[in-house]
């Protein structure tokens, strides 16, 4: 990958120049409201949900969803993939014909392939195990060869620096970039442009390895758009979460989780850690339980009538059940409330999957 002291700094105008670089190979994915989980969002929760005790929040919400699952390869990840190649191709030091590498679950596999295969260049991908089998068959049909390997970032990593060291292919980190975090922050670029003349409050986008996160951040820096950050909290998987609140602030390195939000399984990397939390980017962190995940992705279903995958969900999971969030914004938002913007990350689950999450 490009070495990070030869990258754009990481500032809301360096997105807008990413955003202008790969706009020919992205889709401008739609922006949709809908009035019904607007109206659940602001209803207070049922008496059971909150801590004893307390009265349940009754903030005013109005959702604005970008939809990435409309994006190339069902999922945001396109974004940092082409923006990544893009700044790639203007390195003397890189040998195309080598190709590229990278480790990923699912989307940042599709999109590196997608983009390795527009620009003619060959693409190792290394695929834990448990990869979804329609991620697995989607990124071969783009033409990667996949490798297989164990499910935590460690082993995934392992496997992939054998990878370049027989190839010599150069890697392009799933999350953990510069170019990847510029990449992704242009889908909360176009978010702000498109609910114009409306000013969202917030944005709150899932939070795996960080760089969509991080990435929003900076498209909202100086406009006074707060971003939020979402996460499962099944088996650990809220570790930004933990790290964000804890007297340290130190990142956690390493995550452990099966959680249905697949996408979400990976620790956050260091140089998003350096937006969400050392430059405070990132106005704070929620975490969700598995079964609120499952309720959001029903509501999306049945009320927005969209294909959305379980990661994509998180963030307004947090807005609809997180007690913690939905008591900020009525303490914030006061009468008038909140716009809020949530990005659906991605849509690529099967129907296999779909009936098997809901069979439970």
């Amino acid at each position: 990958m490009a070495d990070p002291s030869t990258c754009p700094p990481l500032t809301r105008a360096s997105v807008i120049a990413a955003h202008a670089l790969i706009t020919p190979y992205i889709h401008r994915t739609p922006v949709l409201t809908n009035t019904t989980l607007s109206q659940l969002a602001s209803a207070p929760l049922p008496s059971s949900s909150p801590p004893p005790n307390s009265t349940p929040s009754h903030p005013t919400i109005r959702f604005h969803f970008k939809c990435e699952n409309l994006q190339r390869i069902g999922a945001f990840k396109a974004r940092g993939a082409f923006h990544a190649l893009e700044r790639l191709k203007l390195s003397p030091t890189f040998n195309p014909s080598a190709g590229v590498a990278t480790h990923s679950s699912g989307n940042h596999a599709q999109a590196l392939a997608l983009a390795a295969r527009t620009n003619g260049i060959p693409a190792h991908i290394v695929m834990p195990h448990i990869s979804s089998p329609a991620k697995l068959a989607a990124t071969a049909g783009y033409g990667a060869r996949i490798i297989p390997s164990g499910s935590t970032s460690a082993e995934r990593e392992e496997v992939t620096a054998k990878v370049i060291a027989e190839t010599g292919a150069t890697l392009v980190p799933p999350y953990d970039h510069p170019d990847i975090m510029l990449g992704q922050g242009t889908a909360g670029l176009e978010l702000q442009e498109q609910v114009a003349p409306v000013k969202l409050d917030a944005i709150i986008t899932p939070c795996g390895g960080g760089g969509l996160l991080s990435g929003t951040a900076l498209s909202c820096e100086g406009t006074g758009i707060r971003v939020f950050g979402a996460e499962p909290s099944f088996e650990g998987a809220d570790d930004a979460r933990r790290a964000y609140y804890s007297e340290t602030g130190e990142r956690i390195p390493s995550v452990k989780t099966l959680t249905i939000a697949d996408g979400l399984r990976t620790p956050v990397g260091a140089v998003p850690w350096s937006i969400i939390y050392e430059r405070r980017l990132v106005a704070g962190m929620y975490a969700v339980t598995e079964d609120q995940i499952k309720a959001a992705l029903r509501l999306v279903y049945e009320r927005m009538k969209v294909v959305v995958e379980p990661s994509a969900v998180v963030g307004l999971a947090v807005a609809l059940f997180n007690e913690d969030f939905r008591a900020m914004v009525e303490k914030e938002g006061g009468e008038k409330g909140w716009d809020i913007g949530v990005i659906f990350t991605g849509g690529n689950v099967s129907l296999e999957a779909l009936g098997k999450l809901f069979s439970e």
